[in-house]
């Protein structure tokens, strides 16, 4: 047998009343309910810790010097209890999110102010890292929930989709193809193309779909972030291809954005969670406002 907190309780009761029949009521306990339970607590500990009298109650020296003990476990306990009903009402807690840039920097503001009104004691940390980073984070659990594109089907994750996002082509404002209100891949042939470095997974995207087409599009510039590419289109270096929820942030380098035609390249955006993992209440709320936003 183990000391539990029923035989705290009946020890501080009887130490704060002084007496067995008070700490019955104040336990809501039967006499001999109370006087097994102190008799258990005193055999564990290996001695009286009560001094009984007809009179009165009082503590042993030992007594004594457990009772500060067992006041302390009790509020311990107490307070543990409080914390984990904190985290499930969402009343404090820290939760960790992957992020891609182009989501980050275009639509995640709106969701955290959502999720922030219904949730301000939980601190959010946003790691906006590229889609591959996201999805690596997620399966090594350093983040509880993530969003990119779809992964592989042999990633060992859930993927719940938000929507579908379809590349569209940057140009400079000046450019010729700018007057277009779409554009298609042969279009392109003869500009300056710039493109993420591989291995991408939206270099990875294009090339297959080069490949399938059989149409050549050298890179005349490689970078490793799209921020990088939306500035050297700003300046006029060239042309891009990037998914459609970066076009706003291409925009403020300076570039324009037309839909790309004949064929159409789009990816599945959506929340990556590992499909062994419980999320938190935190994680769990955070994955209705990013639900929500997208109904």
């Amino acid at each position: 047998m183990k000391v539990t907190i029923k035989h705290l309780e009946a020890f501080t009761a009887i130490a704060q009343t002084g007496s067995f029949a008070e700490a019955c009521d104040l336990l809501n306990l039967s006499q001999p309910a109370l006087s097994s339970s102190i008799k258990n607590l005193e055999g564990l500990v290996g001695g009286k810790l009560f001094l009984r009298t007809t009179r009165k109650v009082r503590l042993t020296p030992e007594g004594e010097a457990f009772s500060p003990i067992a006041k302390r476990l009790l509020a311990d306990i107490e307070t543990s209890v409080d914390d984990v009903k904190s985290l499930f009402s969402l009343q404090r807690g820290k939760l960790d999110i992957g992020v891609m840039p182009t989501f980050a920097n275009s639509l995640l503001a709106k969701i955290l102010v959502d999720f922030c009104s219904q949730s301000p004691k939980i601190k959010v940390t946003v790691h906006d890292v590229v889609a591959e980073t996201v999805v690596d984070m997620v399966k090594g659990g350093s983040v509880e929930l993530g969003i990119s594109f779809s992964p592989d089907d042999g990633s060992g994750l859930n993927f719940t989709p938000l929507f579908e996002d379809k590349f569209v082509v940057v140009l400079p404002r000046q450019h010729k193809l700018a007057k277009k209100t779409k554009i298609h891949w042969q279009d392109l042939q003869g500009t300056n193309f710039i493109c993420l470095q591989r291995p991408s997974s939206i270099r990875q995207l294009i090339d297959e779909k080069l490949l399938e087409l059989s149409f050549p599009l050298s890179a005349n510039f490689e970078a490793h972030q799209l921020t990088t590419i939306g500035k050297m289109v700003g300046e006029g270096l060239g042309v891009s291809i990037v998914p459609q929820i970066s076009a706003k942030q291409m925009e403020d380098f300076g570039a324009v954005s037309r839909p790309l035609h004949a064929p159409v390249i789009a990816r599945s955006v959506g929340i990556l969670t590992k499909k062994d993992a419980v999320l938190s209440s935190a994680g769990i709320e955070m994955m209705a406002t990013i639900k929500r936003r997208f109904k």
